[in-house]
């Protein structure tokens, strides 16, 4: 079998480039600053400015004029991809390399991959976290589904940080990060990061992304009590006597998707800062929604990923 890494649209700039524009384009190129669909021309051959690197100039892949506007453009412009150095060829590569792997890339690894800087490599592995998350979501769940609510602590133990950073006074989940993820069974999974698991916290959570008709099933967490009232039915477990399986009641594919996201948050990226988890969250959760068993396989999962980064930009600074 052929490896899908063969294709051309990794190695040649010019094919990216019309990869991108399928993808993105599917009915035609589109003016990103006027919005026409008409009188655009393609410009073959330009080069920018010579210099001492590129006595020539460099050939300018992609490039389009819109004779409304007379405004010039590629399919990069309105993307994450946006006045960005990297090769269009490279990203692809990048995103292949997220997409394919079920517990993700380091950016030390694409940094040694890509042949670029762990600076930039880190920076393009947020951009398509970015384009990972998912815009407009409906409710999870309907009538006669059901859908499971649980939390975990993720962070560093004590015993493997600096000891100059150890807290003896962190036992459990203290110092660490709170993760609240519904997973539908059979469905898709949405991962929030909270502060703490109370009804003042998983009201938001709940109403806002399950449907009243839906069957939910979480542990005997306090905080999902009252919440629990509002929907078509609401079982638990009691892990506390452990109680994992009930008849249909369990939180088993919630922990399942909990193995992946800690496996890969502890063995390929290590160390995630607070501020940053949302967008790991969005990169495990867009794995597990576009996965093989949903009859996603790696080639279709990639091209979602690129569709994502539509209308989406990420500055470094915002990063």
């Amino acid at each position: 079998m052929k490896s899908a890494f063969t294709n051309a649209r990794f190695f040649d700039e010019a094919e990216a480039f019309k990869a991108l524009e399928a993808i993105m384009w599917p009915e035609g190129p589109v003016c990103p600053h006027c919005g026409a669909l008409d009188r655009l021309g393609k410009l073959e051959n330009q080069k920018t400015k010579a210099s001492k690197k590129n006595p020539e100039g460099k050939i300018i892949h992609g490039l389009w004029k819109c004779y409304h506007c007379k405004g010039k453009f590629t399919v990069r412009v309105g993307t994450i991809f946006e006045d960005s150095h990297v090769e269009l060829r490279l990203w692809f590569q990048a995103v292949f390399l997220m997409c394919s792997s079920k517990k993700g890339v380091s950016a030390n690894q694409l940094h040694r991959t890509l042949g670029v800087t762990l600076k930039t490599a880190w920076f393009m592995a947020h951009r398509l976290r970015e384009a990972m998350a998912p815009a407009g979501l409906g409710p999870m769940g309907g009538e006669g589904k059901i859908v499971e609510a649980d939390a975990t602590y993720w962070g560093a133990k004590e015993k493997n940080k600096h000891v100059g950073k150890r807290n003896r006074k962190n036992i459990g989940g203290a110092g660490k990060q709170i993760v609240h993820t519904l997973v539908e069974r059979g469905g898709q999974a949405r991962s929030h990061h909270v502060q703490s698991v109370s009804g003042r916290t998983l009201y938001p959570i709940l109403s806002g992304h399950i449907d009243r008709k839906t069957t939910l099933m979480t542990d005997e967490h306090g905080g999902y009590f009252r919440p629990g009232k509002w929907f078509a039915k609401h079982e638990t477990v009691d892990h506390g006597r452990d109680e994992y399986v009930r008849g249909e009641a369990h939180t088993n594919t919630a922990e399942g998707f909990f193995s992946i996201f800690k496996r890969g948050m502890t063995g390929i990226y290590q160390h995630c800062d607070e501020k940053h988890l949302h967008r790991y969250l969005a990169e495990f959760d867009f794995r597990y929604n576009n996965r093989v068993a949903l009859g996603v396989n790696d080639a279709a999962r990639t091209a979602n990923a690129l569709i994502g980064a539509r209308g989406k930009r990420l500055m470094y600074r915002d990063s």
